[in-house]
């Protein structure tokens, strides 16, 4: 039945997709109106919203998925699904993004664009409908992940292109603001529908994604154009693959450096995880040599001479990394220690938590179309720079902030952290976008989104591995006392406390009791007084034994990401003035001799 189905599926598919293509190629020679644009602002805004949700709503509905197909992801030898599951799609994100900019500027920014909405609602429709269960449940929907983030790298890879080429430069600030802040705002709202949907049911995660993905399929074969010609050349294969090889490697052996080895509390000192490591950077070190070598490079290394790209990236780099830090400390902050101080079950602190970072989300589409606009007007470095010092006051903020803070001081921090985020995002964007020449905007919203995903799948392994050292310091001794002092054997005390930090912080990440889990397994609950189990596995205990340990490693990442927000602050204001590319960069290749240097102008303030 299963292969029949399939079967069926790529006749329907592979039909539609013809139907598709003709339909749009009566037009494809008809000049775009003067609406065109608010067309393409409005399709590429539901595509980067529906990749960027798609990469986050899993992270607060695991509980409930791994529910759904009977697989516990805290058990042992199951970590590696958990990781997977979210990272997965943040890998491939951040290593398939520029050679899908580069094939959008080759083949047609639009083509590739729309091809990504058909792959991704064919994969969301996959992830609906998983067959298996356990194990085989979770690779079906690790291996569906992947797909799906594809499809949504053709998407987010060359929206921001298409949107260069659509809008004068005038209008392009707010644009590209409009598409920026809508994708850092899918990062948060999938956490909002994540929970939601879960409540409802596990598969509803993925049905989401299919009604959306399908009618922005038809509407952009049908409305979209080429407004750019592209440039038909060679495929830079041995780039492609020392770049995709060496980054995949790299981030994976960051990965894994979170999980425990020999004895130590993170995976640092693990053979395969420095093998990783030091493997990654040499591929990455032979790509860079052989993008100096070939006449048609993926990377634009020469994009960087360009002071707004080079210091544009850098900031966007750093500050993706605060971010994806924020977003996770955040989750755990409030599902493992002040939602349940505050009465909530752990079962619904995945929601609640989505809906307590809203304030977030709200900061940034507040600020992100305004200064978006203002900076076409003003130029990207005054707003960008300033976005990124509010930033890093906000994490100051979040430092001074008791574990068990009041709400209102915690949801203005919040605010301010999305306000700075949005001033900074959507001019940084037009300034990277607007100093490269025309024919690689392609390329160029690649590289730019290379590196704001890397920067949010390194922030899992830096963050991840800042708050587990920290918990590794005090967690235990104090676990093994709060335990025993309810009447828990002093043997099984030190068993608990003795597990992986990580296993206790992934605990809190998926909203559930550590304790229960902790001594359920072994029994040891049913051996206590109804009054002790009541108080173990209460909505206090564990929050209030774990927040010293907890505000400890939570002073070392938020100090990390401010500094990490104030040297992004520093790039930024070093990028230079309003600038934009002129029509040809020197090559990388060979032949750069021939090339003239990209002129740098400064354009006219208003």
């Amino acid at each position: 039945m299963g292969g029949t189905q399939a079967t069926s599926g790529t006749h329907v598919t592979g039909g539609a997709r013809a139907w598709l293509v003709a339909r749009s190629a009566r037009h494809r020679d008809t000049p775009p109106g003067p609406g065109y644009k608010w067309v393409a602002l409005s399709n590429t805004t539901l595509g980067v919203l529906i990749a960027t949700m798609d990469a986050s709503i899993v992270i607060i509905s695991l509980p409930a998925i791994f529910r759904g197909i009977g697989l516990d992801p805290l058990a042992a030898g199951n970590i590696g699904y958990l990781l997977w599951m979210i990272l997965g799609y943040l890998l491939v994100s951040a290593v398939l993004v520029v050679v899908l900019g580069r094939l959008g500027d080759m083949f047609g920014r639009v083509r590739i664009y729309n091809l990504g909405f058909l792959v991704f609602a064919c994969a969301s429709v996959a992830l609906s409908l998983d067959p298996f269960r356990a194990g085989a449940g979770a690779l079906w929907l690790i291996l569906w992940r992947v797909v799906q983030a594809f499809g949504g790298s053709m998407l987010t890879a060359n929206s921001a292109a298409i949107l260069t080429d659509a809008f004068p430069a005038r209008q392009r600030g707010m644009a590209l603001g409009v598409n920026q802040i809508t994708a850092l705002a899918g990062q948060f709202l999938g956490l909002l529908a994540g929970g939601l949907l879960a409540a409802v049911h596990w598969r509803a995660v993925f049905w989401v994604s299919v009604p959306i993905s399908v009618i922005g399929t038809v509407w952009s074969y049908l409305s979209l154009r080429e407004t750019a010609a592209g440039g038909r050349g060679r495929v830079d294969w041995l780039g492609n693959i020392t770049f995709a090889t060496g980054a995949g490697i790299l981030l994976a052996g960051i990965t894994y450096g979170i999980q425990p080895y020999g004895g130590h509390p993170t995976g640092w000192t693990n053979p395969w995880v420095l093998t990783g490591l030091i493997g990654g950077v040499l591929l990455l070190v032979a790509f860079c040599v052989v993008e100096t070598r070939v006449a048609e490079p993926m990377f634009r290394l020469s994009l960087f001479r360009v002071r707004a790209f080079a210091a544009g990236n850098l900031a966007a780099l750093l500050t993706a990394i605060a971010r994806g830090g924020l977003q996770f400390m955040l989750i755990i902050w409030l599902q493992g220690i002040w939602l349940p101080l505050h009465g909530y079950d752990f079962e619904d602190t995945p929601l609640w938590a989505g809906i307590f970072m809203l304030p977030l989300t709200l900061g940034f589409l507040i600020a992100g179309p305004v200064s978006g606009y203002l900076s076409d007007r003003f130029g990207a470095r005054l707003f960008s720079t300033t976005g990124l010092l509010v930033v890093a006051g906000s994490f100051l903020g979040l430092l001074a902030l008791p574990v068990n803070f009041d709400y209102g001081a915690f949801a203005a921090l919040l605010l301010l952290n999305g306000l700075g985020q949005g001033m900074f995002s959507a001019p940084n964007t037009s300034s990277v976008m607007g100093s490269v020449p025309a024919r690689y905007r392609g390329v160029a919203s690649g590289m730019r989104s290379t590196f704001q995903n890397s920067g949010t799948a390194l922030s899992i392994g830096v963050f991840f591995s800042l708050m587990v050292s920290g918990l590794a310091a005090s967690l235990p001794s104090t676990l093994s006392d709060g335990l025993q002092a309810h009447g828990v054997p002093a043997g099984t005390a030190h068993e608990a406390a003795a597990l992986p930090p990580v296993s206790t912080l992934f605990a809190t990440f998926l909203g559930d009791n550590p304790i229960g889990h902790l001594l359920g397994a072994s029994g040891t609950l049913d051996h206590l007084t109804a009054g002790q189990r009541a108080t173990l596995t209460g909505h206090a205990f564990f929050p209030e034994l774990v927040s010293g340990p907890f505000h400890d490693g939570l002073s070392v990442v938020f100090g990390v990401a401010a500094a990490m927000a104030l040297v992004a602050a520093l790039a930024s204001a070093l990028r230079g003035g309003h600038e934009r590319g002129d029509e040809a960069p020197p090559k990388d290749g060979p032949d750069h001799a021939t090339a003239g240097r990209p002129e740098q102008r400064t354009a006219p303030s208003s």
